[in-house]
């Protein structure tokens, strides 16, 4: 495995650094020479939006749209590639990770409301998760879903004061196609994005808080996770932890990091 460092400012500062006019790209800020495997040398970073108050959980909609949180207020925005945004949903439940299931319904992990929803064809809100054995969830982070349907999220408390917490942990949980919850993980101390390997045998988890650290999980047969171990830590001793990630078709894997975005192939 090849680690490719931070090679985009990440998060907030990305949306700073690209230019305070959408029209003006910025360029790739070169880390480690083996970026350029992947990213063509005459890309640039562009920002396409802005004047967001905390933005999260982007999922491109094969319509040809993309879709993202504002999580303070508590709006899910449509953004399309002639620049124009406008809102899908407000209220949102202050939604986090979104994306889509294989009938292309949109997934969202709502955190002012502490589940996570599926919105129907015919804008209609279905509740798939909110309590784990009589508890209400924390506060439920990002959300994946594997090819046979089923639906894998994180459970940091991110969303509530210490004094709402009912689970006495931070869970990574999967919903199966019929339905069931189940507690896959629980020993997380902020369990944040996650993703599976193109071939779908191993998930990778974030673990956003001090130990700023990313570990992968065998997935057995039927959907529960094994043999979990550290894949790598993210510490330069600047800002920024592990939080969103994606792994491509080659099966790299993309992760928010200290000063900016970490691939590793």
């Amino acid at each position: 495995m090849v680690r490719v460092m931070p090679v985009f400012l990440a998060g907030a500062a990305a949306v700073l650094a690209a230019t305070e006019q959408a029209s003006k790209p910025s360029f790739v800020v070169e880390k480690h020479p083996a970026i350029w495997d992947i990213v063509p040398r005459d890309a640039r970073i562009q920002k396409i939006a802005g004047d967001f108050r905390f933005t999260e959980g982007p999922v491109w909609n094969r319509s040809g749209y993309l879709l993202f949180s504002d999580i303070p207020a508590n709006t899910i925005y449509k953004w399309v590639p002639s620049g124009t945004v406008t809102v899908f949903r407000n209220p949102s439940g202050n939604s986090n990770g979104l994306t889509y299931d294989k009938q292309r319904r949109l997934i969202a992990c709502e955190h002012s409301t502490r589940r996570v929803t599926r919105t129907e064809k015919d804008g209609s809100i279905t509740v798939l998760a909110e309590r784990y054995e009589g508890k209400r969830l924390n506060s439920p982070n990002d959300v994946v879903v594997k090819s046979d349907g089923s639906i894998y999220f994180t459970d940091p408390p991110y969303g509530i004061s210490p004094d709402q917490q009912e689970l006495p942990f931070c869970g990574v949980y999967r919903i199966s196609p019929k339905g069931e919850l189940t507690l896959l993980i629980s020993d997380f101390s902020r369990p944040n994005g996650l993703a599976f390997s193109p071939d779908e045998k191993r998930l990778y988890i974030a673990d956003s808080s001090d130990r700023s650290h990313i570990r992968v999980f065998d997935v057995k047969p039927d959907g529960t996770l094994e043999n979990g171990r550290l894949f790598a830590v993210l510490k330069t001793g600047e800002e920024g932890v592990p939080d969103g990630m994606k792994v491509d078709t080659q099966g790299n894997l993309y992760s928010t990091g200290p000063a900016g975005i970490w691939i590793f192939r």
